[in-house]
C-alpha cells in the first residue's frame, strides 16, 4: 500500500525541483526527504527518480504517479471536509494568508462575523505575499489565502490548488501632479518615464506588475525607492519623491499633493485553498464573511473608462 505522507513528498519534489528545497519547505532534513521517497519506491517497486547531474528528476513512472498523487489528495481533503461538517462543522483553527491591502480593507470585517456566527473558529490570519501562498497551501502551513493578480501578470493556479473570484479593484498612477488633459492609458505611464519610481520589494508580485506595465508602456522604470506598505508609497509621492503604481485597496484616503489617476489595468482577489477543501465547514464560512465584507465598489464586473482623483 503506498503511503499517502510520501505520494505528498514526491509530488512537492516534482513541484519544487530538489530534494534540498522539498526539505526546506516541509521542515524535513533532506536525508529524511530521501529516505521518505526511496521507501516510496520500495513500496511502488519500480524506479520514480533517477539522477540528473547533482539532482534528480522523475521518471515516466514517476509523473504518472504524481498525477495519482494529485487526485488521492484531492478526495481525502473531500473526505475531511465532509467529515468536519459532520462532526461540528465550523470549528478550530483556520490559517488564513493574505496580503496587506486585504489584511487592512476586507479582512476585519470578515473576522468580526465569523466571531458573531462561528464562536468556536479560531482563524489566525498571517501576512503572506501571494507569491508565497501555493507552497504554503501544499505544506499545510495555511489553510486559506487571499491571493491577487493583474490583467498584465496573470497567475494561473499551481498544481493541487483551487480558488474562487473575491473581487476585482482598478489600478492608478500616484503622481505628485495631475495628469496631463487628454492623456490617459498607458500613454499617461510614457509621459512619466524619466521620473523616479517607487515600488515594492524585489520577487514581489506588486513589483512585477509596476514593471510589466512600464515594459507595456515603452520604457524601464527608474527605481528611487523600495516600499512595500501602499500608505507608505502615497506618503513618498507627496513628498515628491517619484510616482508609483498603486491599488484601489491600497489608494484610500492620499495624503495632500498626492494625484491618482485610473489606469486601464485591474487587479483580481480571490480565495484559494487546497483542491478539495473548498466545502471544509471553516472554509465555507470564512468564504461567506469575506463576500459580505468586501468594500462597497469592488465586487462588480469592470467599469468602462477611467476616472482621475486629486488632493
Amino acid at each position: 500500500m503506498l503511503d499517502v505522507r510520501r505520494l505528498r513528498l514526491l509530488r512537492e519534489l516534482a513541484l519544487r525541483g530538489t530534494i534540498a528545497a522539498v526539505a526546506e519547505a516541509l521542515s524535513f532534513t533532506p536525508s529524511a526527504v530521501s529516505q521518505q521517497l526511496g521507501t516510496l519506491e520500495r513500496e511502488a517497486g519500480v524506479a520514480l527518480l533517477e539522477r540528473s547531474g547533482r539532482g534528480v528528476r522523475l521518471t515516466p513512472a514517476g509523473e504518472n504517479l504524481v498525477r495519482h498523487a494529485e487526485a488521492v489528495l484531492e478526495r481525502l481533503e473531500r473526505a475531511a471536509a465532509e467529515l468536519a461538517e459532520a462532526r461540528h462543522g465550523p470549528a478550530g483553527p483556520l490559517r488564513i494568508g493574505a496580503f496587506p491591502t486585504a489584511t487592512r480593507a476586507i479582512l476585519p470585517g470578515a473576522l468580526a462575523l465569523l466571531a458573531a456566527r462561528h464562536p468556536a473558529l479560531e482563524p489566525m490570519v498571517s501576512e503572506t505575499d501571494p507569491a508565497g501562498v501555493a507552497h504554503a497551501l501544499r505544506a499545510g502551513d495555511l489553510d486559506v489565502a487571499l491571493v491577487h493578480d493583474y490583467d498584465l501578470v496573470p497567475a494561473p493556479l499551481e498544481p493541487g490548488l483551487a480558488a474562487e473570484a473575491l473581487c476585482e479593484e482598478e489600478m492608478y498612477l500616484a503622481s505628485p501632479s495631475p495628469a496631463p488633459a487628454g492623456l490617459g492609458g498607458l500613454a499617461l505611464l510614457a509621459h512619466r518615464r524619466d521620473e523616479p519610481w517607487i515600488m515594492a520589494a524585489p520577487d514581489t508580485v506588486c513589483r512585477a506588475v509596476t514593471e510589466q506595465v512600464c515594459r507595456a508602456a515603452g520604457f524601464v522604470p527608474r527605481v528611487r525607492h523600495q516600499v512595500d506598505a501602499f500608505a507608505t508609497v502615497l506618503a513618498f509621492v507627496g513628498a515628491g519623491q517619484g510616482v508609483a503604481v498603486v491599488p484601489q485597496l491600497g489608494a484610500t484616503d492620499p495624503p495632500p499633493g498626492v494625484c491618482l489617476t485610473a489606469l486601464p489595468v485591474r487587479r483580481r482577489t480571490r480565495i484559494a485553498f487546497r483542491r478539495g477543501a473548498g466545502p471544509h465547514p471553516a472554509i465555507a464560512a470564512l468564504t461567506r464573511a469575506l463576500r459580505e465584507s468586501v468594500p462597497a465598489g469592488l465586487a462588480g464586473a469592470p467599469r468602462e473608462g477611467g476616472d482621475s482623483r486629486g488632493p
